[in-house]
């Protein structure tokens, strides 16, 4: 179990189609002052960059140690919670709390678990492919007025929000149930692969509109946070189902 001079190790911070190279560079600021280390980005429009070197400021060692990736799933590997920032709420989405509410739950967690925090392009924020692979969504509280944060300051308020969670006395965090061990992101990314080739093989997905049903079964089966011995009962189901079909 991680200690709590470590605990923050055990976040992975993810920015998603970042178009601005600058703003890469600020994050990785914003994530070294606050304790954070461990960053990926997904498909960025340009990086390597001389603009994030210069704006990183005394955090280049979080960019040469950066992980650069072509999709969200590897992005997610080996993290078994998906936290998705968003300032406004879905039509289909995921329970949707406050940074500072969320942070006792997560810093809980991180005691048996990889968690992951992922931030959208800085024009659109997260796509809805990309939010199906959340568990839950968090926002930051501001200004109803104008409420427009720049990108590494987005990071930096959630990382100092969960910093300051990690500090304070386990009696102090209340929660509403006990955290256990979730399942990786790729054992679940693949029951729901299983899944939707199951359902298309049935024609069930050809009835009603494929992608939108997809979508709330994911995040069905999000709200869930399964356990391994769970999804390998589930895909047995589906394995034998296909032995039937065939």
């Amino acid at each position: 179990m991680p200690t709590k001079l470590n605990i923050l190790k055990q976040f992975r911070i993810v920015l998603c189609k970042t178009s601005h190279p600058g703003n890469i560079g600020s994050v990785a600021r914003a994530m070294k002052t606050m304790g954070f280390s461990d960053l990926y980005l997904v498909n960025p429009k340009s990086f390597p960059s001389q603009e994030a070197l210069a704006l990183a400021c005394g955090a280049e060692d979080i960019l040469k140690k950066v992980n650069v990736v072509t999709s969200l799933e590897i992005a997610l590997k080996n993290i078994n919670h998906v936290i998705g920032f968003t300032a406004r709420k879905r039509e289909l989405t995921q329970p949707h709390d406050n940074v500072r509410e969320l942070s006792k739950q997560l810093i809980e967690e991180a005691k048996n678990n990889k968690i992951a925090i992922i931030f959208g392009n800085e024009t659109n924020g997260l796509s809805n492919l990309e939010l199906q692979h959340c568990h839950s969504l968090g926002f930051i509280d501001a200004n109803s007025k104008y409420s427009s944060l720049n990108l590494a300051q987005a990071v930096q308020i959630v990382c100092h929000e969960i910093r300051m969670m990690s500090a304070l006395p386990g009696k102090n965090r209340i929660l509403k149930k006990p955290i256990k061990k979730y399942v990786r992101h790729e054992l679940q990314n693949g029951f729901y692969n299983h899944l939707e080739e199951i359902l298309s093989e049935i024609g069930f997905l050809k009835k009603i509109q494929s992608e939108r049903l997809m979508t709330r079964l994911r995040l069905l089966f999000n709200r869930t946070q399964m356990e391994k011995e769970e999804i390998n009962i589930l895909r047995g189901i589906l394995s034998e189902i296909q032995k039937k079909l065939k």
